[in-house]
């Protein structure tokens, strides 16, 4: 492709709004433009870039046997009100009306027009297993689109499902899953982890996330430092092997706390460390009320107490609701002489505890000397916490770090949630009718691609990894005035593109300066540059990821880049 007749439009500045790597030099790349907040175009470039990512996960999905569809964008409300996201998907959801006020949905997924469509389509066990797959524009009502083309209203995915007669051949799918995943982003050039994670809003229960190690990841990833064991932080188990106080037991006491609100006031107003402090919190846990309690330095995980009572909503009550309750605001509640329509379940290392303090649920007042095992009844234990580093890892091998990570891919096993809502049945080996089994496996192709950039930049622009740059060689002119350098580079240009090479040929009427910069920006491979040794045949070769240089002669371009591309 001649440079002169593509649109690539560098900036030499910063957009004020780009706020991570791979916005920023996207951009100033030329590779996508912002239509409005959290839409964007892609253009020559950047669409080169999804084609070959594309390209990969066509590849190895085919090699799984699964199938290529395409499924509309388009999708009727009703089938969401069956499998019953039509509310629990919330805001996020894009919904609209068509002129005779019939609702619709703008997919952020498929899987009730999938599940829909085998339902219709499969009646035997004989057409079991089978998986379909798209790559389609999604979207997303975000609050607040950011970061680019990590979290927009709309992207691109590649998403997958799977069709079962029994729990091992799911089980037999999932891992096929797991492993095309593994080589795709292996592929793609990208360094990664594969995660135990939280299913969320699709449903199902075994998960794992892939994600890509990054600075700006917005989840935090938790691993061990001896193991390959590694979760999304919100799903790491914490191990119950907390050492139990020898210490003997004191009476409990009632003590003043006046204006002591925070964990970290009253253990300074009482003189004892955070850890020795029970935190009380009231949660609305579906239609019921609970308190939940934890050791003072430690966080409530959210995720942890909605999956430990198979809930759908979770949210902190507010002060209002725990003066109706439990007779006291905030900073005074605790687990002692809790209503019965009030539950009380703790963290694990709760029980461990020994002469703590723990609201009174009564305004300003606290107990002190508080023993679980004597002074705490009616009370239910689970692990309900954040890990943290230093914490044993879960698979006991060695403790637990932490990385950031940006979600590029999951991967699900779905059971029988959909097929239920939506009657996906078939009639097995003994002429009965059984429900169908599922898998769910998505991999975000924008996302990947700023991905890539996150981990493959410098400070002069973006370096591609080969197997998913735009062109595989950048030739340059760098005087276009020079009848010479025109024609040697024109020369070079149809000899790479006739041996099968993918070139972008800088012809422009620009100054050396200019095209060194953008092709830096650009971050193609692979560089060839013809200038003032063009009227002996030398060009200069540079490798763009490690900034090697060398002279040759034009006809040593073909061997060196046969070399180069291929070194095995």
């Amino acid at each position: 492709m001649r440079q002169s007749r593509t649109l690539i439009p560098t900036l030499k500045e910063t957009p004020a709004d780009a706020d991570i790597a791979s916005h920023q030099w996207l951009l100033r790349a030329g590779y996508i433009r912002q239509n409005f907040s959290g839409v964007y175009s892609f253009l020559p470039l950047g669409k080169k870039v999804l084609d070959k990512i594309e390209q990969v996960v066509r590849e190895e999905m085919d090699k799984v046997g699964a199938n290529e569809v395409l499924m509309p964008a388009l999708q009727s409300a009703d089938l969401w009100r069956e499998s019953g996201r039509w509310d629990k998907m919330g805001p996020e959801l894009m919904r609209l009306n068509d002129r005779h006020e019939r609702e619709f949905v703008l997919g952020p997924t498929h899987e009730e027009v999938a599940t829909s469509m085998i339902r219709d389509e499969v009646k035997s066990y004989k057409k079991l297993p089978l998986t379909l797959y798209q790559i389609q524009t999604k979207f997303r009502d975000e609050r607040r689109p950011r970061f680019g083309l990590l979290r927009g209203r709309e992207f691109i995915m590649k998403d997958a499902y799977s069709f079962h007669d029994s729990e091992q051949s799911l089980e037999e799918s999932y891992q096929t899953m797991y492993q095309a995943y593994t080589q795709i982003f292996t592929r793609l050039g990208l360094n990664f982890r594969a995660v135990i994670a939280d299913s969320g809003a699709m449903g199902g229960k075994d998960t794992h996330e892939f994600m890509a190690l990054s600075q700006v990841g917005e989840d935090t990833i938790a691993f061990s430092d001896q193991s390959d064991y590694a979760a999304n932080i919100e799903m790491a188990e914490v191990l119950d092997c907390y050492s139990f106080s020898e210490q003997e037991a004191k009476p409990l006491e009632l003590v003043d706390t006046p204006n002591q609100k925070t964990m970290q006031q009253v253990a300074d107003y009482l003189g004892h460390a955070l850890d020795a402090g029970m935190k009380s919190l009231l949660y609305q846990i579906d239609d019921a009320f609970v308190l939940v309690v934890t050791r003072g330095d430690h966080e409530v995980n959210e995720i942890k107490l909605k999956n430990h009572f198979a809930a759908s909503k979770v949210e902190l009550a507010d002060e209002k609701v725990s003066g109706e309750l439990l007779q006291a605001g905030f900073g005074s509640l605790g687990p002692i002489d809790v209503p019965a329509e009030v539950k009380v379940v703790c963290d694990l290392a709760v029980r461990a505890m020994a002469n703590v303090t723990c609201g009174a649920n009564q305004d300003d007042k606290h107990y002190v000397n508080v023993n679980p095992k004597r002074d705490l009844v009616n009370v239910e234990y689970a692990d309900l916490r954040f890990i943290k580093a230093g914490d044993p890892s879960p698979d006991g091998k060695g403790t637990i770090e932490f990385a950031e990570g940006i979600e590029i891919g999951q991967v699900f096993k779905l059971g029988s949630f959909y097929a239920e809502q939506l009657g996906a049945t078939y009639l097995n080996d003994q002429g009965k009718s059984e429900t169908m089994l599922m898998g769910c496996y998505g991999v975000g192709v924008s996302r990947t691609l700023a991905a890539i950039v996150e981990q493959h930049h410098d400070d002069k622009g973006i370096v591609w990894p080969v197997q998913v740059a735009p062109y595989q060689i950048h030739l340059l002119v760098l005087n276009s005035k020079k009848e010479e350098q025109v024609q040697l580079g024109e020369q070079i240009y149809h000899q790479l593109t006739s041996a099968g090479y993918d070139v972008l040929y800088d012809d422009r009427k620009e100054r050396a300066g200019i095209k060194f910069a953008d092709s830096d920006l650009i971050g193609i491979p692979y560089r060839v540059t013809v200038g003032k040794q063009a009227d002996d045949g030398i060009v200069e070769c540079k490798v763009r990821m490690t900034g090697e240089q060398s002279e040759r002669h034009f006809k040593e371009i073909i061997p060196y880049l046969e070399r180069s591309l291929n070194p095995n």
